[in-house]
């Protein structure tokens, strides 16, 4: 069944269900839920965060690689993301989808589903969005999440300090090893596994790499965004945060842009911690610190801090990889071990 098949308010009947059946307990007041022009949200903190990503199909995922719930965990969780990297905890997501009427009702559904479960495990609960036809072929999902401060100020780019640390939390440079592997055509694991389920003699143990190669196409189709550790960053008295969307490099850039500062990055660390073990494996060492450096759509915070002793304590840890320094007479930059690196971000526009 195709979505020219059924009506729009055929397809909400499918979809709403799955939302509501996410909604864990609600940090902030829903005062209008879906179903009406608009949902109405609280704020208890007295201000709204908000944030909007998209994604296209063909440009920001493939059928091939990805499943539409891989798709909506991952549009959910580069909104959050976001709305951890100003110090706020997520209280509501809208989610809009534009999509050819020769679409699969079952690839919509199983986006909510992939949504829903990033929602529930966030405490954010959709609250709304928009369904649109579009071209054939063209398919198009954007979600919208609101966050609260709690009181407290928002974390931004431009509070960075001479002398500061420089600490993330999460995992660097596994989304973007995992495009690559996909670049290069190198079998998915989990695709082979899936082929292999009925007749359980060819489901085979992975070896080393394998094991390496599953984990970083995992994190490229359905990244795990340490969205808690936001909020926790900014009570424990971040200066600056930024979620690590287009590289390590490039977005520490814009906070040593925003800032007037410099960062130099500690790469003994970024080799030993971040580039060894499941990039190297997969990649070798020199493809796996580039993308410790350039690789895009990770999803994990990095902040500046007063001291390594300022560093939140919590489930989810802070890692020193750098100090904040002057910047010298050619501007903001980053550097590791005072040199440049060759490391291209991701941009939209200039490929």
């Amino acid at each position: 069944m195709r979505l020219r098949d059924i009506s729009e308010g055929e397809l909400l009947a499918r979809l709403f269900p799955l939302y509501a059946g996410a909604r864990p307990a609600l940090r902030a007041p829903l005062l209008v839920g879906p179903g009406d022009d608009a949902a109405v949200v609280g704020a208890p903190g007295g201000s709204v965060v908000a944030t909007t990503d998209s994604m296209v199909r063909g440009l920001d995922w493939r059928d091939e690689w990805s499943s539409a719930h891989d798709v909506g965990v991952k549009v959910a969780a580069q909104n959050l993301a976001d709305i951890a990297a100003m110090g706020a905890l997520p209280t509501a997501l809208l989610v809009s989808l534009a999509a050819d009427p020769d679409l699969e009702v079952a690839w919509a559904v199983e986006l909510a589903r992939g949504v829903a479960s990033v929602a529930e495990q966030a405490g954010a609960p959709v609250v709304g969005g928009d369904l649109s036809s579009a071209p054939l072929g063209v398919v198009v999902v954007s979600v919208t999440a609101l966050g609260d401060l709690g009181g407290l100020a928002p974390v931004l780019r431009s509070g960075a300090r001479v002398g500061d640390v420089v600490a993330v939390c999460g995992s660097l440079g596994l989304s973007g090893g995992g495009l690559v592997l996909y670049g290069r055509g190198e079998a998915d694991p989990d695709a082979a596994r899936r082929g292999a389920q009925a007749d359980a003699h060819l489901v085979e143990p992975l070896d080393d790499r394998s094991v390496a190669v599953r984990a970083l196409m995992r994190h490229h189709r359905a990244p795990a965004v340490p969205w808690g550790c936001g909020p926790v960053a900014a009570a424990a008295g971040a200066h600056a945060l930024v979620d690590v969307s287009d590289g390590l490099v490039t977005d520490l850039g814009r906070v040593a842009a925003a800032s007037g500062v410099s960062v130099d990055l500690h790469g003994s660390v970024l080799r030993d911690r971040y580039a060894a073990g499941p990039l190297t494996l997969a990649l070798g060492p020199d493809e796996a610190l580039h993308q410790v450096l350039a690789g895009g759509e990770e999803h994990s915070l990095v902040g500046a801090f007063d001291d390594a002793a300022a560093l939140p304590a919590g489930d989810e840890p802070w890692r020193v990889i750098g100090r904040v320094v002057a910047q010298g007479a050619e501007g903001p930059s980053v550097t590791v071990d005072g040199l440049v690196p060759d490391a291209r971000g991701w941009d939209h526009f200039a490929r």
